[in-house]
């Protein structure tokens, strides 16, 4: 911190101890003002020009430093200045001090708080980005915030001072008149018969309507900026459009459907989506007969003997295809149509913000409207730009599943979730996998503990781990397809047979036509969607893996409700989606499955937590199934059981976070999960025994000393050992 920070640190803790110490808060309080109202009047009307000046010094210093005070002031104005000479002082004093503290919170606070507040700021700077100055009117006309943190926050931002200074004084206006205005009726106030009188009445109505009048005019005033130019269908084909027929689609559309609107369900290519066809539901397929060949394979564990193991990979890939075509009733169009669903298989395409264009893959075309759209378009695999990777005709998780014959030797570029399952499926299945990642460890947004233990168990199942390792070009060499890598400075060269890669996925928007109403996807495909799932049109909606932030099945279902329900009913009342407590499994072995933070995000954002740790080695049901390996680590509030988040490492994990996942969302504390009782011998119990390792951990010892002496002196022998 430098030097001047210190002195502005120092000036502003002595302005606000003084204010305190001096009793100013209690001269800035409605009873105050009334009480001294006729002395202060008598004084203003001689000293005018002073009066006018300490009140707006007064002013600015209240609302720069983020004191209490400011609506008594506000109030003040009109009583002791009247209506046009108090709104010209509060609407200059509240500017000013506006722009300060902004000043000040860029000055001091801003590499701070953007580091420990990301996401509120993030949050903010898109909606900057988006409607610009627009945005700071909608806070101060509407104080979605309080204005002083409006204040603050948006000295953390991007935002230039002259824009924040005008906007907030043209938008401040109506409020600043409303309170001035009120204040001069209370000025006015003299016997209790005055209280009734009409003016005070309209002022104190006006009082408590502004919030509700600026919130009208904020969401006429968006509605004409956006729909500009733009010709609203009188009638509707639909109550709503869904396009894409994924987990998001689909429940959207099974949503509309219970509540009895008209929907339309539109996909392009097969119902189900990723989930069902290329992601979820074979990859589980898959590693169930990879941990079923390495059960075999060390069947010793269990008092058998290990056999070899035998088996065609093509059979197992046609049996990853069946269980996919038992699932697929579930997403099916029969299945959809029967519960009021239009399914139309096509491309859809935007017309205008409430038309598509459906084009069939005979050529024909449709064109449909509605009052909602929901975009569920999901995602695909990211391809990156390294050279000679695309003559190498590389693998994806959505292309993986057309192998009938088992690679040799198979190069994964990737150690995130999607990469690490695959790479030990494929191991565990007899091909020799060399997985390159370019961070130091696998599972990077996990803690470095829970990366150990599964990085233990890959080299355990023979995979050849290329950390901090960045494949930079693909080179077909007499027939042979070889990787040059980068690792800690030296280049590597990886023969291989087939490369799959598995480094993130992108957003599914090519197609959509997005430009023709004026939607630009972000760099990874993602569109940028409003709390309420929204786009730049109130009535078009994003959910899944094309809207992000997580791109997981359940994910996707969670937010589809939100989009349904706004699409439908947003009129009336919107929902902010709810990400408070989300979790996510990597079906590894060992299991990985986490909720809320980790270690290394809490100290990231500076969140102060205790860990909880308890060792499956202890668990009697982990023991007798042979799985007695992995830990749950539990972080709390210090002192406190309030969970902040849980990762469970082993097998089961997915099942045990259910309960750490139930309590965090419905605010339960570990010791409700202790005082459940849990059937034995199961893995449920990991989670009471965590829990009771938390407990020991904040036992009362003074009280547990005092109970010792207590039940020494009922076995009427010495009060406690030692004691004579």
């Amino acid at each position: 911190m430098n030097n001047g920070k210190r002195v502005l640190i120092a000036l502003i803790v002595l302005a606000v101890a003084s204010f305190w110490l001096l009793g100013a808060d209690q001269w800035l309080t409605l009873e105050a003002l009334k009480e001294n109202r006729q002395a202060l009047t008598f004084w203003i009307g001689e000293h005018r020009t002073l009066a006018l000046l300490a009140y707006t010094l007064t002013y600015v210093l209240v609302t720069s430093l983020s004191l209490p005070g400011a609506a008594v002031l506000t109030l003040a104005g009109g009583a002791l200045f009247g209506n046009l000479l108090g709104l010209l002082a509060v609407s200059l004093a509240s500017t000013v001090g506006a722009c300060v503290a902004f000043l000040v919170a860029r000055f001091l606070l801003r590499d701070t708080l953007r580091a420990r507040y990301r996401d509120t700021v993030a949050r903010i700077d898109r909606g900057i980005e988006r409607d610009g100055a627009f945005y700071l009117a909608t806070l101060r006309l509407v104080p979605v915030f309080p204005f002083f943190l409006v204040n603050l926050v948006m000295g953390l931002t991007g935002m230039r001072l002259w824009t924040y200074a005008w906007v907030s004084w043209l938008a401040m206006l109506p409020g600043t008149f409303v309170y001035v205005n009120a204040g001069t009726q209370l000025g006015q106030v003299e016997a209790p018969g005055d209280i009734v009188s009409g003016g005070l009445l309209l002022s104190f109505a006006l009082l408590g309507l502004f919030p509700l009048l600026a919130r009208a005019l904020v969401a006429w005033l968006r509605r004409r900026r956006v729909y500009a130019g733009w010709r609203r269908p009188r009638v509707f084909d639909y109550n709503l459009i869904v396009i894409g027929a994924g987990s998001a689609g689909l429940v959207s559309a099974y949503i509309a459907a219970a509540v009895k609107a008209k929907v339309a369900l539109i996909e392009r290519q097969r119902m189900g989506g990723d989930c069902l066809n290329t992601g979820c539901v074979p990859s589980k397929a898959l590693i169930r007969s990879a941990r079923v060949a390495d059960t075999l394979r060390h069947a010793d564990r269990y008092g058998l003997a290990s056999v070899p193991v035998q088996g065609s990979f093509r059979t197992v890939m046609e049996r990853v295809q069946a269980v996919i075509r038992q699932v697929e009733p579930h997403d099916s169009p029969e299945r959809y149509r029967a519960l009021g669903v239009d399914c139309l298989a096509g491309e859809a395409s935007f017309v205008t913000p409430w038309e598509v264009e459906v084009r069939a893959a005979d050529g024909s075309c449709r064109r449909l409207t509605a009052r909602s759209i929901i975009l569920a378009t999901g995602g695909r695999p990211a391809m990156p730009p390294i050279p000679g990777l695309a003559d190498m005709a590389p693998l994806t998780s959505d292309t993986v599943w057309s192998l009938r014959e088992p690679p040799g030797r198979l190069l994964v570029l990737g150690g995130g979730p999607i990469g690490c399952e695959l790479a030990q499926a494929f191991a565990r299945l007899g091909s020799q996998v060399i997985q390159v990642e370019r961070a130091d460890r696998l599972l990077s947004r996990e803690d470095s503990d829970v990366s150990t233990l599964v990085m233990h168990q890959f080299q355990a199942d023979g995979i050849d781990l290329r950390l901090n390792c960045t494949a930079t070009e693909f080179r077909l060499e007499q027939g042979e397809k070889v990787a040059y890598c980068e690792q800690d400075g030296q280049c590597l060269r990886i023969p291989f047979d087939e490369v799959l890669v598995a480094l993130g996925r992108v957003g599914n928007t090519q197609g959509l036509a997005l430009e023709r109403i004026g939607l630009e996807p972000r760099a990874n495909g993602t569109l940028p969607v409003n709390e309420d799932l929204s786009l730049r049109y109130p009535h078009v909606f994003a959910c899944g893996d094309v809207a992000g932030p997580y791109q997981f099945t359940h994910a996707a279902a969670h937010q589809a409700w939100y989009a349904a329900v706004n699409g439908l009913f947003g009129q009336f009342r919107r929902f902010r989606v709810d990400y408070r407590v989300m979790p996510w499994v990597t079906f590894t072995s060992p299991e990985v499955a986490r909720v809320g933070l980790s270690e290394e995000e809490a100290r990231a954002r500076g969140v102060p937590y205790e860990v909880t740790r308890y060792d499956l080695d202890d668990l009697d049901r982990a023991i007798a199934d042979g799985e007695a390996r992995g830990f749950v680590k539990v972080l709390t509030v210090p002192g406190r059981d309030r969970i902040l988040g849980a990762v469970v490492v082993g097998a089961q994990a997915g099942a045990i976070l259910a309960e750490f996942t139930l309590a965090m969302t419905h605010g339960l504390g570990l010791n409700r999960l202790l005082a459940t009782i849990h059937p034995y011998p199961t893995w449920g119990e990991a989670a009471k025994y965590a829990a009771g390792e938390w407990k020991r951990a904040h036992a009362p010892q003074r009280l547990l000393r005092w109970l010792e002496r207590f039940h020494g002196w009922r076995r009427g022998g010495p009060a406690h050992p030692g004691s004579e």
